[in-house]
């Protein structure tokens, strides 16, 4: 297989998962007049938070409470299939407090990982992209694109997983995160859709 066709086969993969939904509210948001005023270090540091998150979250570092302690006490991670929900009722897989959050990330509850071949992510590295941040009155909000490596248990595959939406707080510890949405459509996925029901290599 030629060079270009390899590229062109990564791009209809990456086409195919982002959708149009994802695409039709993919808006900048403005600034509301009474944001607060965020510095050079403020943007940096919630840059490093999202760093972070894929980092600890791909390795359940700290029994997955280093990936919780990325968020304030009653912060939450979700899913939903379109950029702007309200409410958790237009969510799914609300995950709120440490230790619920420690366990999505892979953790046992007794400080040690789970068998990660029993985890739904098994096998992927997240890479977050294109990370827009935007003021707010209490904090910031934001949102990234989000490719994922290894899927199918192919190392070599790559999809794009929709993105993410977040809020962010700034806390005496530093940013964190008051909620995190997972903005997906699983469907069209080849990770959770098209290989979700095919044994792994």
């Amino acid at each position: 297989m030629s060079c270009a066709t390899t590229v062109r086969s990564v791009l209809v993969v990456l086409g195919a998962a982002c959708g149009t939904s994802v695409l039709a509210h993919d808006l900048v948001p403005k600034a509301p007049a009474n944001a607060m005023k965020l510095t050079a270090q403020d943007y940096a540091e919630i840059q490093q938070l999202a760093i972070t998150y894929a980092w600890v979250l791909d390795h359940c570092q700290n029994g997955g409470y280093d990936y919780a302690d990325l968020y304030v006490p009653d912060g939450q991670f979700s899913v939903a299939e379109t950029f702007g929900t309200t409410s958790n009722e237009q969510r799914k897989y609300v995950t709120k407090g440490r230790e619920a959050l420690a366990k999505a990330a892979g953790g046992d509850g007794k400080g040690g990982c789970a068998d990660p071949k029993t985890q739904l992510g098994y096998g992927l590295t997240h890479l977050v992209t294109n990370h827009l941040i935007v003021p707010t009155k209490d904090g910031a909000v934001g949102k990234h694109r989000l490719l994922t490596v290894g899927v199918c248990g192919n190392p070599h595959t790559m999809e794009l997983q929709g993105g993410y939406e977040d809020e962010y707080v700034k806390t005496k510890d530093g940013w964190r995160f008051k909620s995190r949405i997972h903005v997906f459509k699983s469907a069209p996925s080849l990770q959770f859709g098209v290989c979700a029901n095919r044994e792994q290599p």
